[in-house]
């Protein structure tokens, strides 16, 4: 009985066809990663001005009276970050960046809560004032 073509499981392909979609899957995966990987690290400029925009905005809510330390050292940071940023080293500059953005974050927080730790004593001061003049006892 002779062989016919509807018997073949899969009809076979040249060698060198093969390798070539090979090839051009291997380059359009590796663009692809590179893509991504390029896509997901951060600017350095664009750090340095997120830690800069940090900082003002730490000294903003007065961190130079409340976290003064925490302040300083993103201030220290941040000044790195741009001096590693013109010697053209992205990665460390980065870094730098990102420390100083956190410790300007951390002064900005702790002085918000210095601020309204404050802002409640005074309020639980008038209350205890207001209820000693209306002769009214303090709730358990």
């Amino acid at each position: 009985m002779p062989a016919s073509f509807a018997y073949l499981r899969c009809v076979t392909q040249h060698p060198a066809r093969g390798r070539r979609r090979f090839a051009a899957a291997a380059f359009v995966t590796l663009l692809t990663l590179s893509v991504a990987a390029a896509a997901r690290s951060p600017a350095p400029a664009q750090e340095v001005e997120t830690a800069q925009a940090a900082v003002l905005r730490a000294e903003r809510a007065d961190a130079d009276q409340y976290a003064a330390e925490a302040l300083l050292r993103a201030r220290m940071a941040l000044t790195q970050a741009q001096a590693l940023l013109s010697a053209k080293k992205a990665a460390d500059a980065v870094t730098q960046a990102q420390l100083a953005a956190a410790e300007a974050d951390y002064a900005h927080a702790r002085s918000l809560d210095a601020r309204l730790g404050t802002e409640l004593q005074q309020r639980r001061a008038e209350i205890a004032e207001l209820r000693q003049r209306l002769g009214v006892e303090a709730a358990p």
